[in-house]
């Protein structure tokens, strides 16, 4: 019989709802309350999460401009064997939000970190799509300003679902560059609230994506896009026997 004992979990990365508050897992929950502290995103946000759950847990700020920061105070107080819960506004964490390099740190140093399932936004987009799921790539957010259009040439001939977050008010800029650069006839999916009670997905060409929400007077909600990777042509007889 072993007298080994098991390494203690130290780092929780917990997915919490991007919408509707009943899409959270009972081990979520559970782990939540068991948990020393909670880092989240926004602390207003997560606590009043917490507040919807029940439980009164002591928080710290941890964001995409304090990260580096924390880091190191952080991982001295994990090796002194207190046990986190790291969060974000929404979904789950280090998906386009801090959480790798807390991660990575955690590794190097031998400390264990356990990674829940649950919310993500980009799932449920993909298969609302119904461009299929068998193969994708998920691009998070494009460039903002500096190699924005170098990142769009690369992805013109990408044959796999290519799955992209965007904000309300760059997603008809994005779209528009998406038509100029993938062709207008494009076929692409925007959704957007998802799971909330005005969730909309529009699909259509990337062209008449960019005319439809560039008429509307307001986008509110965060967004996910969904483009159909390029078709590849096949060789005709011709180029067959050209090659032979």
């Amino acid at each position: 019989m072993s007298d080994a004992v098991a390494t203690p979990t130290l780092l929780y990365l917990v997915p919490t709802p991007i919408g509707n508050l009943e899409d959270i897992t009972l081990r979520a929950i559970r782990v939540l309350g068991e948990v020393d502290t909670v880092l989240a995103e926004d602390t207003r946000t997560s606590g009043r999460l917490l507040q919807h759950l029940g439980l009164k847990k002591p928080m710290l700020s941890y964001h995409l401009h304090n990260e580096h920061q924390q880091v190191q105070r952080l991982l001295d107080r994990l090796e002194r064997g207190e046990r986190m819960a790291l969060v974000s506004d929404a979904g789950t964490p280090g998906i386009s939000d801090p959480g790798f390099l807390l991660v990575r740190e955690c590794l190097a140093r031998g400390l264990k970190v356990e990674c829940l399932p649950g919310a993500t936004a980009f799932v449920p987009a993909l298969l609302k799509s119904g461009f299929g799921a068998e193969r994708f790539t998920f691009e998070g957010f494009l460039p903002v300003k500096k190699g924005r259009q170098t990142r769009l040439q690369e992805l013109a001939q990408e044959t796999r679902t290519m799955i992209f977050y965007e904000s309300p008010h760059r997603i008809v800029k994005t779209l528009t560059q998406l038509a100029e650069v993938f062709g207008p006839e494009r076929p692409a999916s925007v959704s957007r609230e998802l799971t909330k009670l005005f969730e909309e997905t529009v699909t259509n060409t990337l062209a008449d994506l960019a005319a439809d929400f560039g008429s509307r007077t307001a986008i509110k909600g965060e967004i996910v896009l969904v483009v159909q990777g390029a078709k590849i042509e096949k060789p005709s007889k011709a180029d067959k026997y050209d090659e032979e």
